[in-house]
């Protein structure tokens, strides 16, 4: 691409469509899984490789049809060499930790490498809001707050200073 790279693309969108990164850069690969790409084609790619990866991204997409409305939306996510299915009404926030991101559900954790950048991206903007530059949280888990801190059960969660009266005006939305 002349003028932006395909993750200044990526970066720049509301919501993320199924990717297949295509690219003779080898080191854009492991980035590109950052950006939940569904498959990656090194060039020059074979016919055959490119018809692996548009079905990849077909039954991707299949699965994600099949799901019952019920349960609601979700989100993929690769932790020790699986992929997790992970609910997006039942995470409560999403931590920085290094090069990792935090996954805290009612359930579970996980420790996914990626970037808070991408997590935010990936989550719908009325349920989830970056209150801190290493914390992301569910608005709706959300039971009580103040200028400092946003409390999801026990936890408490640093507010930064200028995020509380966005916290507050995304609360009286939900309700």
């Amino acid at each position: 691409m002349p003028v932006q790279t395909g993750f200044d693309l990526l970066d720049g969108l509301k919501t993320r469509p199924q990717i297949i990164f295509v690219s003779a850069k080898s080191d854009y690969a492991l980035k590109a899984f950052d950006y939940a790409a569904i498959d990656y084609l090194h060039k020059p790619v074979s016919k055959d490789r490119f018809a692996k990866a548009v079905q990849k991204a077909i039954d991707h997409k299949q699965m994600r049809k099949e799901t019952p409305e019920e349960e609601g939306d979700f989100i993929f996510i690769k932790s020790n060499l699986k992929n997790f299915k992970i609910f997006i009404a039942k995470i409560k926030w999403i931590e920085a930790f290094g090069d990792y991101v935090k996954i805290i559900t009612e359930d579970e954790n996980h420790l996914v490498l990626a970037t808070m950048k991408s997590f935010e991206n990936d989550l719908p903007k009325e349920k989830f809001l970056r209150v801190h530059k290493s914390y992301i949280i569910n608005i709706d888990k959300v039971q009580r707050f103040n200028s400092k801190f946003a409390e999801i059960g026990p936890t408490q969660i640093p507010l930064s200073r200028n995020k509380k009266e966005e916290l507050a005006k995304a609360l009286n939305k939900t309700q």
